[in-house]
């Protein structure tokens, strides 16, 4: 564990309000280079806001990010992609019916020059291409497979090589494991692991307590746009981050009217 780093991303008393709605309430929370930290939080928690605000999306209404110690100002994603914030969406933004290849270097495309002609480098893509996956524990039949035939496991390690290979120093994942069966989710859960030994920060976000145990370095929980404070590996049981992330007393009460069954 890294803590003896200074963390890459600070976020202060974070704000976030769409008119008369408060999306977030006071987001504090530090992720720290070389570790997974979980963001748990139910649907309408504000996890997808509190994405769009870390990633440069969304500016914050109050409150202060710091990236690498200094204010974060971003003009849009862009500028978050390259500055080393990449963000990787429940929906992965990839093409089925195009080659892994060319789904790996999707808007980056590697050319060379046949006199005046630009062609896509296809030799190159495909050898990259195969070494990333290769190192991600993926053995692909080859780099013209077709996106379309691999698992949803797959798919999120070929974004998550992408976000790797083209320079994230954060890498944000949006429930990567909620559609996975057990296997895939062991997979992806795999590539995390892998991920955060690069000194790369990665932020998981989940509503799954199981899986964020599995990998996680810190936990925090989101709820009604708030966070309620960050603990470590080891500090919390599962059934406090649960109990946590369902309000707590709301949960209790609901066992006591329903007979313990919850």
């Amino acid at each position: 564990m890294s803590s003896t780093h200074a963390p890459i991303i600070q976020m202060k008393g974070i704000e976030k309000h769409f008119g008369s709605v408060i999306a977030l309430a006071g987001v504090s929370v530090d992720i720290y280079p070389g570790e997974c930290h979980c963001l748990l939080g139910d649907n309408g928690a504000g996890k997808s806001t509190f994405i769009k605000t870390m990633s440069g999306v969304h500016k914050p209404t109050k409150g202060e990010i710091l990236f690498e110690g200094k204010p974060m100002h971003f003009a849009d994603p862009r500028d978050a992609i390259s500055a080393g914030i990449a963000t990787v969406y429940q929906d992965l933004a990839m093409i089925p019916l195009m080659s892994v290849s060319r789904n790996f270097f999707m808007g980056n495309e590697p050319v060379r020059r046949i006199g005046p002609l630009k062609l896509f480098d296809h030799d190159y893509a495909n050898r990259v291409t195969m070494e990333e996956m290769r190192k991600m524990g993926i053995n692909l039949r080859g780099p013209d497979q077709a996106v379309g035939t691999l698992s949803g496991g797959e798919r999120q390690t070929v974004a998550i090589a992408r976000a790797v290979h083209f320079g994230a120093k954060v890498l944000i994942l949006d429930e990567p494991t909620s559609a996975l069966g057990v296997r895939q989710t062991a997979n992806v859960l795999a590539t995390i692991d892998k991920v955060r030994k690069q000194d790369i920060a990665v932020v998981f976000i989940t509503h799954n307590v199981r899986h964020a145990l599995a990998v996680g370095d810190r936990f925090t929980v989101l709820n009604r746009g708030k966070t309620l404070g960050t603990a470590q590996r080891g500090q919390i049981t599962p059934e406090e981050l649960q109990d946590m992330m369902a309000g707590g007393q709301e949960l209790v009460a609901l066992e006591d009217s329903l007979g313990g069954t919850v």
